[in-house]
């Protein structure tokens, strides 16, 4: 149960950043939707495969709930893949925000500095 709680609080801090900042779904919230669906459909067709193939292999632990959504596929798993997806995409669309902001930051400073 703790797994499923940190990545809850995880998603929950995502949602904050994505809110402050107007990143992704606070952004463009069909097209964010859409693509986090996209992005963790995928993730999780890719993790179905690889337990067919006997790639995968869940192991009981006293971290997780225990509710499984598919033979060898864990509740938790599916909130990791839906994490992955949605800090990768706070990451990408953040990264230009991050930037511009040191570069009017360093110009600010250093415009009063004399050397």
């Amino acid at each position: 149960m703790i797994y499923l709680l940190v990545l809850v609080a995880l998603l929950g801090c995502m949602l904050l950043c994505d809110a402050r900042g107007k990143l992704f779904i606070f952004r463009h919230p069909v097209r964010a939707v859409a693509c986090l669906a996209a992005g963790t459909g995928f993730f999780v067709l890719w993790d179905v495969l690889a337990i067919q193939r006997g790639i995968f292999l869940h192991l009981p632990s006293e971290l997780m709930t225990g509710l499984m959504v598919g033979d060898q596929f864990p509740l938790e798993e599916v909130f990791f893949l839906l994490f992955l997806c949605y800090s990768s995409m706070i990451v990408l669309t953040g990264w230009p925000v991050a930037a511009a902001w040191l570069r009017r930051t360093r110009q600010r400073n250093g415009a009063g500095h004399v050397s």
